[in-house]
């Protein structure tokens, strides 16, 4: 079989979730974590994103509406994760979660980058993360990309604030 290799700028464009209220993960996704809303489809559909995008999640009633959420031991999308452009970006939302008195389900420290973890209104996972700079990425005695899941230092990156 040939090998193939996809193009290095190759991105996820977006993440299209199935919701059982709407209303209520657009609340989530724009009113608590700062999404724009860029366009509703009718009742049971909305495209939200940051910066002018056409759109970085969907989300649909279509096959959902007012269903309980997906069983957690069953295969399905672990998490969508949000990456923000800078450590103080995403201080800022972990404030903001803190001052919402928003469930945050854990939270570590991964040598690439710093994250965040909690659940959408329909228990979808949701981190919230930023990378540390490609040269402090940890590297293994053979030079080789190592990552890994440490207690991330809160007070320092809600330090990123002040």
């Amino acid at each position: 079989m040939d090998t193939y290799q996809i193009p290095a700028a190759t991105r996820i464009g977006h993440v299209h979730l199935k919701v059982s209220d709407l209303q209520r993960s657009l609340d989530f996704y724009c009113g608590l974590l700062g999404f724009e809303l860029m366009m509703k489809y009718g009742t049971e559909a909305a495209f939200i994103a940051a910066g002018g995008y056409h759109h970085h999640i969907g989300l649909n009633t279509w096959h959902s509406k007012g269903s309980a959420p997906a069983p957690e031991r069953a295969p399905g999308l672990y998490h969508t994760a949000i990456l923000y452009p800078e450590r103080k970006d995403l201080a800022a939302i972990v404030q903001r979660l803190i001052d919402m008195r928003y469930p945050i389900t854990g939270m570590s420290d991964h040598g690439v980058s710093e994250a965040i973890y909690l659940d959408d209104p329909d228990h979808n996972g949701v981190e919230l993360y930023w990378d540390r700079p490609r040269n402090l990425w940890p590297l293994d005695e053979k030079g080789e990309l190592t990552m890994f899941t440490r207690h991330l230092d809160l007070e320092g990156l809600l330090a990123e604030l002040n």
